[in-house]
């Protein structure tokens, strides 16, 4: 069969600092498509910002007999999916259209009950799906065998088939790198060209705002010395000098990941790597760190959310003040650079309660802060312990961790927007962050930290920008997406905040 994969338009406001990256989902699913046999190509409209118009020739000139979409950032992508499979179906109602990733798994029956131009959810992890998928439709034989779908059957009425398993040899499934025309396209931390890796996928905790348990069930891991190969090709073959890893906790297993970082050292391939890992994780390769210096570590993601201990222990972070400042700590002994993650809302926000997270990220001290808002998605415990919150966002596309979605009782929007951004502007611009960014003895951290620091100020003024013109463009924008698929039937959604905004952030 012929198989294009899309990547649907939808860019969120991180673009400005991190640059388009590639769709490793799509890719994902291209390689086992590809090894079974079909001819697969890869629209990545993401990259480009294509219009529908674009699409849709792009489409009939590939005259694919199946599409298949999906998109990393699931939730906010969801409406640009669906307007794009809109205008695909108007054009070639004959296509079949295949959608998969998070947000659509856990709302196939909603999907499909609202949008006749999806014609079937791929819900969980697709590798193994999509290939039993493409081998049924192209014999045309009845989906209902196939495991890990939703659809419709001839006569309208919406199936589901039970869930797949969840793959267990990751190394099975290969990324379709050749799909990438071009990697120039592709650069982040001004090292030149980028990609996305995953070494393990799921995550073994119970953090109750996060759903990657959910969707990837259970904890596994790929051949760390296949995984250390992978990474040497693609600097090899395609010039990489920069790897991102996706995954959700990739430090579970110490004895899998050791190995890593020893192969990753063995090759002395000169690629810079980073990862969101636990700080707990970090405390406990304490004496491991040196290798994740000579592995390739430059800067590591560190999940401190909150830093109250009332909320630590209620969103089950297993996790303290000591542990999160101690890791910082450590990542700046060993020239890692620590970037801390922090998110709002979690709790009832109030002037007190911001000043208390800014004192708190003070004394951890690190190098950056990437400041998110708390996000409901009602297939977390954190969506059900929620529910009886109101939401100031209605949109969907502004799901995306950088717009507020949950009102607070003590701080309107602009309020807590302004709180955020003013947190963000005082950390970075503290002396020993200026010092550190300016006078760094390691010329190669030197660097590395002004990338960062100016790549984060691109992202705050975007954000500054976004929340400044989102109120202008508001009404003429829902009304021209139809409002949202507010599947979270259960919300009271809040309009006309405190300065005429539809949203907050």
């Amino acid at each position: 069969m012929r198989i294009l994969l899309i990547n649907p338009p939808y860019r969120a406001l991180t673009i400005h600092g991190m640059g388009p990256q590639v769709p490793l989902g799509m890719l994902s699913i291209g390689g086992p498509l590809i090894d079974a046999g079909h001819d697969v190509a890869l629209l990545n409209a993401e990259q480009a910002m294509l219009s529908e118009t674009e699409i849709v020739r792009r489409v009939h000139a590939f005259a694919p007999d199946v599409v298949m979409t999906g998109h990393s950032g699931s939730s906010p992508a969801h409406l640009t999916v669906l307007r794009m499979l809109s205008a695909i179906k108007k054009a070639a109602s004959h296509l079949v259209t295949v959608y998969g990733g998070v947000y659509p798994s856990f709302h196939a029956q909603a999907i499909l009950e609202t949008a006749p131009q999806v014609d079937i959810i791929v819900r969980g992890e697709g590798e193994a799906v999509v290939v039993r998928l493409a081998e049924a439709l192209a014999a045309r034989q009845e989906l209902t065998g196939v495991d890990g779908i939703s659809s419709r059957d001839e006569h309208g009425r919406i199936f589901e088939t039970p869930s797949a398993p969840v793959i267990r040899d990751l190394d099975a499934c290969r990324v379709a790198w050749e799909l990438i025309d071009d990697w120039d396209r592709h650069r982040c931390w001004g090292l030149g060209r980028s990609a996305i890796i995953q070494f393990s996928r799921g995550c073994p905790h119970r953090c109750s705002y996060c759903g990657q348990r959910e969707f990837w069930v259970r904890w596994r891991h790929r051949d760390p010395v296949r995984l250390a190969d992978e990474i040497a090709m693609l600097h090899r073959r395609h010039g990489v000098n920069f790897i991102t890893f996706a995954d959700e906790n990739p430090t579970t297993n110490v004895r899998q990941w050791r190995r890593f970082l020893e192969e990753m050292s063995a090759r002395a391939v000169p690629v810079a790597l980073t990862a969101a890992m636990r700080a707990s994780d970090i405390c406990r390769d304490a004496e491991l760190l040196p290798l994740y210096r000579k592995a390739g570590f430059c800067a590591i993601l560190v999940g401190i959310e909150t830093t109250d201990a009332t909320i630590i222990e209620r969103v089950g972070k297993d996790s303290s003040a000591t542990v999160d400042s101690e890791a910082i700590r450590l990542l700046r002994k060993n020239g890692i650079i620590a970037i801390a993650t922090h998110v709002a809302g979690l709790g009832d926000e109030g002037w007190i309660s911001r000043w208390r997270a800014f004192r708190g990220m003070v004394r951890y001290d690190p190098d950056l802060v990437n400041v998110m808002y708390a996000t409901p998605h009602d297939w977390t415990r954190f969506g059900a312990e929620t529910a009886h919150l109101d939401v100031v966002e209605p949109d969907m596309s502004r799901w995306d961790f950088r717009h507020q979605v949950l009102k607070t009782s003590r701080l309107k929007p602009w309020q807590l927007f302004l709180a955020v951004k003013l947190t963000e502007l005082a950390l970075h611009i503290r002396p020993r962050v200026l010092w550190r960014t300016a006078f760094h003895p390691d010329a190669e951290m030197r660097r590395q930290l002004r990338w960062c620091l100016w790549n984060a100020a691109k992202v705050w003024r975007a954000e500054i920008v976004d929340f400044k013109c989102f109120g202008r463009t508001a009404k003429s924008r829902f009304a021209r997406t139809g409002e949202s698929q507010f599947f979270n039937s259960g919300r009271t959604v809040t309009r006309g905040t405190g300065c005429g905004h539809t949203r907050s952030a």
